[in-house]
């Protein structure tokens, strides 16, 4: 390597990495400049070096991107949660088209440079969109703090105003870090303490209702916390219990618990509404939802024959789209409480054609087959890991005729696409920004088994 650690360099920026980080070049070595901006002329401090890359600290900028801007938090730089907002939103969009460029040069997928890759559909009000939050609280400096992590620490940083949460769900978390302290309940510590370790919010948009989980590593009596929290707000429909005593960093137990209020909330999307209870997998971004089970929705050319799996389904969300159009629609997923929200959903909305089960989809997939099960329209939108070896492997075997990946993770789904474009044509690439501010891209790619005969 060309350089060392406490080493101070000048850079050029050719270009952003896939976590919102500068990227440039240093006598051959590569080196990751966090804050720094694709064009951009820096000043910098090696602080890392590894085998094929360094990381440095920005100190100077000699040359201003004309696409940078003031962040309007004024807790940017030390919250970490958000990593481009330094960036005009306007460029975050061609940003976020990049990534997914980058990510299908690193792997390449067959016929990937002809890839139709169109530009992200953005957000007409890029603030206060996440309809969901998982604070974590500990006790320092004399009371409880609610918020996140700082990046690649354990360092709370303390959330009373983020922009990008929605300001109803942030409003109740602040009251709930006051009356944790009020009543003097026992807030978890790694250490030693056994008590209250997250908490989690959700807000239905549509509805405008509350759900919220209190995570503990110890059993408590929250009583009086949930009467005077309902009390100052109505909106909160449900308030439930889950107890994490692992030392793992998993957030939840493995069961939930309604302590108060009813089992599930009302959301909507496109033209249906349906369940969700504390527990199962929703969109952080309703709003945007609509955008990207739109472009699902387009994506997916059915026809009333059909047979489609709808693997990773959640509360049966994306299924639903397809339920009146399409002969039968069969799900799966690991939480047992999202799939008894799927049943019921089904049901509510008049479905009779829907099947769904608690399970792996590498497992219940080739279970199905196994029992003589055949589909020819696949739906999947897996966790930011990807697809499982096993599944790919099944969806290799069985070959449903049409395919549309939902992706929240560039690289896991350019890694994927190296085995799926060896069956399928990739039609195109559609990504969503479900997230602005940060480094993360959501794409709906539509993709259709090769025709053999036509060489395709």
């Amino acid at each position: 390597m060309n350089v060392k650690v406490k080493q101070r360099i000048p850079l050029k920026i050719k270009r952003m990495g896939i976590n919102g980080e500068g990227i440039g070049f240093y006598k051959k070595t590569l080196v990751f400049v966090e804050g720094a901006l694709a064009g951009e002329d820096v000043y910098c401090q090696i602080t890392d070096v590894k085998r094929n890359f360094a990381q440095a600290r920005l100190l100077t900028i000699n040359k201003s991107s004309p696409y940078r801007v003031q962040p309007s938090c004024s807790i940017y730089e030390i919250c970490g949660g958000c990593q481009i907002m330094h960036l005009r939103y306007d460029q975050q969009l061609v940003y976020k088209d990049d990534v997914i460029r980058q990510a299908m040069k690193k792997f390449k997928p067959q016929g990937y440079e002809l890839y139709d890759i169109r530009p992200t559909i953005g957000m007409d009000n890029p603030w206060h969109y996440r309809a969901k939050l998982q604070f974590q609280t500990r006790y320092f400096g004399g009371s409880v703090k609610s918020g996140l992590y700082q990046q690649d620490s354990h360092r709370l940083v303390s959330l009373t105003d983020c922009l990008v949460q929605d300001e109803l769900t942030q409003a109740i978390v602040n009251r709930i870090t006051q009356l944790l302290d009020k009543y003097h309940l026992p807030i978890y510590n790694e250490r030693k303490i056994a008590g209250i370790r997250t908490v989690m919010i959700r807000k239905g948009q549509a509805s405008n209702h509350i759900q919220l989980i209190f995570i503990t590593s110890k059993i408590l009596d929250l009583d009086d916390v949930i009467a005077e929290l309902t009390q100052k707000f109505p909106q909160i429909k449900t308030v439930a219990f889950n107890l994490n005593t692992s030392k793992s960093s998993a957030i939840y137990g493995d069961k939930t618990t309604i302590l108060w209020g009813e089992e599930t909330i009302t959301e909507e999307v496109l033209h249906y509404s349906f369940e969700l209870s504390p527990r199962a997998f929703y969109q952080l971004n309703p709003k945007q939802t609509n955008r990207l089970y739109s472009e699902v929705a387009k994506a997916l050319d059915i026809s009333p024959s059909d047979r489609l799996i709808d693997a990773y389904c959640g509360v049966g969300t994306i299924g639903f789209i397809f339920a009146d159009k399409v002969a039968e629609v069969r799900g799966m997923d690991i939480i047992p409480e999202a799939i008894a929200d799927a049943k019921e959903n089904a049901k509510k909305l008049g479905f009779k054609n829907t099947f769904y089960e608690v399970g792996k989809a590498e497992e219940i997939i080739a279970h199905w087959y196994q029992m003589g099960y055949c589909a020819n329209a696949l739906i999947v939108d897996p966790p930011r890991t990807g697809l499982d070896d096993k599944l790919l492997k099944t969806i290799l075997d069985i070959q449903p005729e049409k395919m549309v990946y939902v992706s929240c993770n560039a690289s896991t789904l350019a890694r994927d696409l190296v085995t799926l474009a060896t069956v399928y044509k990739i039609d195109y690439i559609q990504s969503v920004d479900m997230f602005p501010h940060t480094a993360r891209v959501e794409a709906v790619v539509k993709l259709q088994k090769r025709n053999e005969d036509k060489n395709e």
